[in-house]
């Protein structure tokens, strides 16, 4: 395990016992979570995004912030949802937080998520083709996102304004390497193989719309298995980057035990159940006492085969117990799979 970071699903609202009851309460704590997890050592900032929820919507001024205000660690998403993002737009503004960032920006992106609205795409602007599925246009905008970040031409020159430019327009900024920093969000192996041949790096849940009947970490590790592969026979220059995310709780003290000694008894098993009329395999929490959860973790086939570990966090609960949480796993639970400062 080469890195850890913290994936945050930014929720807000004013239920008992929240400590994040507006959005911007979420968005500075988010800032300062990702301020102490740097002086944790922790390896990374990751955010999910969700549209009519609330929950983190527009990650790039989020992005932006954090990159300003820290030095060292990485930060991203988890994913976005690309079925409602302009593509060109959307270049120009990771382009931008990459730049602010100095390159540290790993940009998680996918074809999305059940979501509370109806077609919510539609309302953006954006509505499939004739004969397309909402992944077809989340992967063709995919395309045209990719294809402006690596500073290819996208639009036809002015001459009256264009200074006698020739040829397609770029789009600007360009952040050279950002283009080997996409990861795709796969739900399943065939998205997963899908992301390999393009040469995008493999970001894998605690979801898998797919059910074999096997434990979730080893459909998982599967899944991670055949990326590798597929990544291999395609002969890609660079080497790929690959995260599967947890929900790692350790019960150190008793504010511990009062939120989580329930969950030990409730969240310690996989489930299944079906999103969008597929059978999904969701994976286990990890609740316990550290020493307990670096044994469990370390027979987790998935986490053993994956680079780098997002630790999903219980952001309601304010930046002090976040950052008292993530410091047990980085003293306790992650230096037992090979993790580091």
């Amino acid at each position: 395990m080469e890195r850890i970071g913290f994936l945050s699903f930014g929720h807000w609202g004013p239920g008992q016992g929240s400590r994040t009851r507006t959005a911007g309460e979420a968005l500075v704590q988010g800032i300062e979570l990702a301020v102490a997890a740097e002086e944790l050592g922790v390896d990374g900032a990751f955010f999910r995004v969700h549209h009519f929820a609330r929950q983190q919507a527009s990650p790039f001024p989020l992005l932006a912030a954090i990159a300003a205000r820290t030095r060292r660690i990485e930060i991203g998403t988890g994913v976005i949802d690309m079925r409602y993002e302009n593509p060109l737009y959307m270049a120009e503004e990771a382009a931008a937080t990459d730049l602010i960032s100095g390159g540290r920006l790993q940009l998680g992106i996918s074809r999305g998520s059940p979501e509370p609205a109806r077609q919510g795409a539609s309302a953006f602007g954006y509505v499939p083709r004739d004969g397309e599925t909402d992944a077809d246009m989340a992967r063709r905008h995919t395309e045209l996102f990719r294809k402006a970040i690596t500073g290819a031409g996208v639009a036809d020159p002015d001459p009256r304004y264009a200074g006698g430019a020739t040829g397609l327009l770029p789009v600007q900024p360009q952040s050279p390497g950002l283009a080997e920093r996409i990861w795709w969000g796969a739900g399943t192996r065939k998205t997963a193989v899908w992301a390999a041949e393009l040469g995008m790096n493999l970001m894998s849940s605690t979801l898998l719309t797919e059910d074999t009947g096997v434990p979730f970490h080893e459909l998982q590790a599967e899944q991670i298995q055949l990326f590798r592969d597929t990544w291999q026979a395609a002969g890609h220059s660079h080497q790929p980057r690959i995260s599967v995310s947890r929900s790692v709780l350790p019960i150190v003290d008793d504010e511990d035990r009062r939120y989580f000694a329930g969950s030990a008894l409730r969240d310690g098993r996989d489930q299944v159940g079906i999103i969008d009329g597929l059978t999904a395999r969701f994976g286990k929490s990890y609740v316990g006492e550290p020493d307990r959860l670096a044994e469990e973790l370390a027979a987790d086939t998935a986490v053993q085969a994956a680079d780098t570990l997002l630790l999903t966090v219980p952001n309601q609960l304010g930046v002090d117990f976040n950052a008292k949480l993530l410091g047990h796993i980085a003293q306790f639970v992650a230096p037992s799979l090979g993790w580091s400062r």
